[in-house]
């Protein structure tokens, strides 16, 4: 992975392919790891920029409190840094709240949105109480415990389950912490979509046991003209689980806007 200096840590990224600048963005607590089996599948159409989140992968921790816009920043700056003015945006759970900070912050940079697996929502009271008391369980007991009481929600599929537990289980508490109070602190963004300009995908699978396939439906609603895929038997981890779908519906979504 390469490694770059920026709002005083360093972000890990793999760049990929050639074509429409197409930055994918993992959720919590994962990397871009998550995004290798449909990577392969649009690395001829697209230049693909995965990063990991600062804390997260391979990318130096951040003491300090930040929010999901300050990790939008960061991808800002990641652009900046490879010479890239505009991209289309697509982000999975925590990442598609980065890549919605990340429109509202940068809407001139943006060619296209994308969300899969995401809400526009921010948390309820008892929702962001809970990631606090989250954060307060992995400060004192790490983060084995996230690994093995997530792994089963993110996936019905045991592949993808030992993937994502292993994968959980390398993060570090800084990291896992940091992710968890930015999520809480998150704006609600149902106004941003209803007024956004930019193309907009939605891909949800109905099985999904994290984030309700509701929510991408109500996406669906509130962002006229949305591209919407509803993956029938996916759960929270679609582009593991079903790649190709993911793939194709991404393909679609740019040919049909005609996205550059």
């Amino acid at each position: 992975m390469q490694k770059i200096k920026i709002n005083g840590f360093a972000l890990a990224f793999e760049r990929r392919g050639h074509g429409l600048p197409l930055v994918l963005i993992h959720g919590y607590p994962l990397d871009h790891t998550t995004w290798n089996d449909v990577s392969h599948l649009l690395e001829n159409e697209f230049d693909l920029i995965l990063p990991d989140l600062r804390g997260l992968g391979e990318s130096s921790e951040v003491k300090s409190v930040y929010t999901v816009s300050d990790m939008a920043s960061d991808i800002a700056g990641l652009l900046d840094y490879l010479k890239i003015e505009k991209a289309a945006v697509v982000g999975h759970s925590m990442g598609g709240y980065v890549a919605l900070a990340f429109a509202r912050d940068y809407s001139q940079r943006l060619s296209g949105l994308g969300m899969i697996s995401s809400q526009a929502l921010a948390d309820s009271p008892e929702r962001k109480e809970g990631r606090y008391k989250s954060a307060a369980d992995v400060a004192e007991k790490g983060v084995s415990q996230v690994a093995e009481s997530m792994a089963p929600k993110l996936s019905t599929n045991e592949h993808v389950q030992a993937f994502v537990r292993d994968l959980i289980k390398q993060q570090r508490v800084a990291g896992v912490i940091g992710s968890l109070k930015a999520m809480a602190e998150r704006p609600d963004s149902i106004d941003l979509l209803k007024a956004i300009k930019t193309p907009v995908i939605i891909i949800h699978g109905d099985a999904d046991a994290l984030i309700s396939v509701e929510r991408g439906r109500e996406m669906k609603e509130t962002a006229r003209g949305a591209y919407y895929f509803e993956l029938p038997g996916l759960g929270h981890m679609p582009m593991m689980e079903n790649p190709q779908a993911v793939a194709d519906a991404l393909k679609s979504f740019v040919k049909g806007n005609s996205i550059d």
